[in-house]
């Protein structure tokens, strides 16, 4: 399995130069990366956000978790996420989805089609990103995409393409992500479009346990090179595991079980969270693991006793 690794998702900052301190800061943890989603809500632009983080930093990795597809044109997006890869020295992860959140699509005024038809899309999309990345140039003829000779210039620092993020919870994106992407995000179901109370439904063990047997027939061979990653939401370092996790059992109307299980919580002391990480590491293969900006100092020792191992 790869070593541990993790990153943080943040979405702004009080200024500029909050921005870049804290883009420092993490760097300074240990963390590998920083990312930011994109929605158009209060956050940040995804790319300018990006771009001065990098600069920010001499290490730091930085990458979307992920692209709205639709918000933009893969030829376009190609060259913009090539640019900051050069700018950077080759330190660029791209994350890309198919677009899930209604309010998106409904402040943008973007035609929100049924996910089918945005699934399909994403797959055209990286398809020509790949070969503008890879080769230097693409034409495709497909459903929704027609490009003819765009050339893919600049070149990317890191070959043949930053590696790429692609999650979800449905079968046929994790499919695609098994066959196309470097590292694989399994995530709740979003079906629903919003966050509610239905996604606490899909965040058991035994749901990350059948995504994984999806990405591992659908990967076949190319299984064991593939970072598995998962966005944790219920991040606690406390002194006592069983008594934290009985109170957000009761906040939340779910059995402690659940919670217990469930690949998206960590809780308890910073040695509890050390083995419970290791464990699911065999369990569920998950070594990239990544949290918000509210709980990356305390985090943080599990950051320096496990990254790199």
């Amino acid at each position: 399995m790869p070593p541990f690794r993790f990153g943080v998702q943040l979405s702004k900052a009080e200024s500029g130069a909050a921005w870049r301190d804290t883009a420092r800061r993490i760097e300074e943890l240990g963390y590998s990366t920083l990312f930011i989603p994109d929605h158009f809500e209060d956050q940040f632009g995804p790319l300018v956000a990006l771009t001065v983080a990098a600069e920010a930093t001499s290490t730091l990795r930085v990458g979307s978790l992920v692209f709205g597809n639709d918000y933009r044109h893969p030829v376009v997006l190609a060259k913009e996420v090539a640019t900051l890869d050069l700018f950077s020295g080759g330190r660029v992860e791209f994350g890309l989805g198919a677009g899930w959140m209604t309010s998106d699509y409904e402040q943008s005024g973007i035609e929100a089609d049924p996910a089918g038809t945005r699934i399909s899309r994403m797959a055209e999309s990286l398809a020509v990103m790949k070969s503008l990345w890879s080769t230097g140039a693409a034409t495709y003829q497909g459903e929704h995409y027609r490009i003819t000779g765009a050339v893919g210039a600049p070149e990317p620092v890191q070959r043949p393409h930053p590696p790429i993020i692609i999650g979800g919870g449905g079968r046929r994106v994790l499919g695609i992500a098994a066959k196309e992407a470097d590292i694989v995000g399994v995530n709740p179901s979003l079906a629903a479009g919003h966050i509610g109370t239905e996604v606490l439904e899909t965040t058991t063990a035994e749901y990350y346990r059948q995504r994984i047997e999806w990405i591992q027939l659908a990967a076949g061979a190319r299984f064991d090179a593939l970072e598995l990653q998962v966005l944790t939401f219920l991040v606690q370092i406390v002194p006592n595991r069983a008594e934290a996790i009985a109170q957000l059992a009761s906040l939340m109307s779910v059995t402690p079980e659940q919670i217990e299980g469930s690949p998206i919580a960590l809780i308890g002391t910073t040695d509890q969270i050390v083995e419970l990480l290791r464990e699911r590491r065999e369990t569920f293969g998950f070594t990239y693991i990544v949290v918000h900006e509210a709980e990356m100092e305390a985090f943080a020792p599990v950051v320096a006793a496990l990254a790199g191992t």
